[in-house]
């Protein structure tokens, strides 16, 4: 293979065809704010709440398409409410029962997921359903692109904002209750920035995949480094990889592979490779470092 032949088949798709430019923008969009994310709620053992927070929003989003079909600002705005409204539901029923905040986060999840479902089909198609489940990142016009670029540009100015509180809060929360009284507000800030990425997820990855670039890239950087220095920058590098690799490997393979489980499926394929060869513990450097020691 040449290498007119080899930037062909990586360039061309981009350079040819808008909406692959169009994906790949709102892409590397969720690449930049998404991950950073993903790190902070792994390090703070929140890893599965954002799973459930991404079918909370299906709801809205539904509620969004009954009134007024596939409208980007309506199903925004109700996926928007309906993720902040289960996350405070949640909360307030962990501080007034004896449940956990991860059992009342899956109960609200399994009644959204089911309530959001049934909501879709009441009105629209099994194709409708399968756009809201799956995403069609292939399709983004300006207005999401616009939205994905906004959430991003909030996300990074918050995360610079809240950045020493909310690394204090994943070390030792109980001194930050202590010395500040900005533990609450800093944690529902936080949330509320996660819902508002998995809206913007929504669009593009649909409701089932749009936690696939927040968390994958950053359990994927734990193998690689060992700090926030180095785990935010390497997430995002993981996530721009999983964008550009599943959006060529869904374009060459053509209908036969959908683009948003393309881009995920890519995202997981790095982190297997990350468990068996990261340098930060992964299985072959343990293997080969317990053998040295054990010699």
């Amino acid at each position: 293979m040449t290498l007119a032949d080899l930037t062909d088949l990586l360039v061309g798709p981009f350079v040819e065809f808008g909406f692959m430019r169009r994906a790949l923008a709102g892409c590397l969009a969720l690449s930049l704010s998404a991950p950073p994310l993903g790190v902070f709620l792994m390090l703070r053992r929140m890893s599965l709440m954002s799973e459930a927070m991404s079918h909370a929003i299906l709801p809205g989003a539904a509620a969004g398409f009954l009134v007024a079909g596939l409208s980007l600002p309506a199903m925004t705005l109700g996926g928007l409410v309906a993720g902040l409204a289960v996350a405070l539901a949640a909360g307030l029923v962990t501080r007034s029962t004896v449940l956990k905040e991860d059992a009342s986060l899956a109960a609200f999840y399994l009644i959204s997921l089911a309530g959001g479902v049934f909501l879709v089909s009441l009105r629209g198609s099994q194709v409708d359903l399968l756009h809201i489940l799956f995403g069609t990142v292939l399709a983004l016009d300006d207005d999401a692109l616009t939205l994905l670029g906004g959430i991003s540009s909030l996300t990074l100015v918050a995360l610079a904002l809240l950045y020493r509180p909310l690394v204090i809060e994943c070390v030792d929360p109980l001194f930050l209750r202590t010395v500040s009284r900005a533990g609450g507000p800093v944690h529902s800030a936080f949330l509320a920035l996660v819902v508002v990425n998995l809206v913007g997820g929504f669009q593009a990855l649909g409701t089932l995949l749009a936690v696939g670039l927040m968390l994958l890239p950053a359990i994927t950087a734990r193998f690689w480094a060992a700090d926030l220095s180095g785990l935010i920058p390497v997430a995002m590098l993981v996530s721009v990889l999983s964008s550009v690799t599943g959006l060529l490997v869904s374009y060459h393979a053509g209908i036969r592979l959908p683009t948003g489980p393309a881009i995920v499926l890519a995202a997981g394929a790095l982190y297997l490779v990350s468990m068996l060869v990261g340098p930060r513990g992964g299985l072959i450097h343990r293997l080969v470092r317990r053998r040295h020691l054990e010699a």
